[in-house]
């Protein structure tokens, strides 16, 4: 049985997977059921490699981290103890790497924009590509939750307005009750003047 490899690549990263189809599920010989290894190669970083677990994982927090930002929310994604975790760091980002080794130290890596970009679209194409019969364990893409993103808006901007409003309207009350209401005058008008009536011919 030979063996399948599918490259994945972007200008700061390259994902290669290799791995065989599974007969016993009807695979085609071109298709990958059976994930044998995998390599990420980052632009500045040393070539990452691993078991699927550590894939899973990689996608698990870098996938959703990348949709989060996006919305313009910060949050860590990744277990503390768990193979992979990232979060953001000043003006980038921090993924830190831990392998299932006794005595290796995690490694860290800084990623700008555009290599975190480059990295989810790779592992983007890996998730979406049909000849790839893995069945992931990471959950599906959700809506974020109301509350995430109303608290990415500061506290002064989200009480700004209704404060603001607030204020214009004790105000045109208080106006309202300091300025006396116009009242209504009646001029007396003079009386009318009598009319004499012309003498007629009885009248004399």
């Amino acid at each position: 049985m030979l063996k399948t490899t599918y490259q994945y690549e972007q200008t700061a990263a390259r994902l290669v997977v290799e791995g065989y189809p599974d007969l016993s599920a009807g695979h085609s010989s071109d298709a990958i059921g059976i994930l044998s290894s995998w390599r990420l190669q980052l632009v500045g970083a040393p070539e990452l490699e691993g078991t699927r677990d550590h894939l899973e994982a990689l996608m698990t927090a870098v996938m959703p981290y990348a949709r989060y930002r996006l919305s313009g929310v910060q949050r860590r994604f990744g277990q503390e103890n768990g193979f992979v975790s990232i979060g953001p760091e000043a003006t980038a980002h921090l993924l830190e790497l831990r392998s299932s080794r006794e005595g290796v130290e995690p490694l860290q890596l800084k990623l700008d924009d555009a290599e975190l970009a480059d990295l989810v679209r790779c592992l983007d194409r890996l998730r979406l590509d049909s000849r790839v019969k893995l069945t992931w364990t990471f959950p599906d893409d959700r809506p974020l939750h109301r509350q995430d993103i109303v608290d990415r808006i500061p506290l002064q901007k989200r009480l700004g307005p209704p404060l603001l409003a607030g204020l214009a309207l004790a105000c045109s009350i208080a106006t309202a009750w300091l300025v006396p209401l116009p009242q209504d005058t009646k001029e007396s008008s003079p009386a009318p003047a009598a009319v004499n009536k012309p003498e007629t011919q009885s009248d004399r």
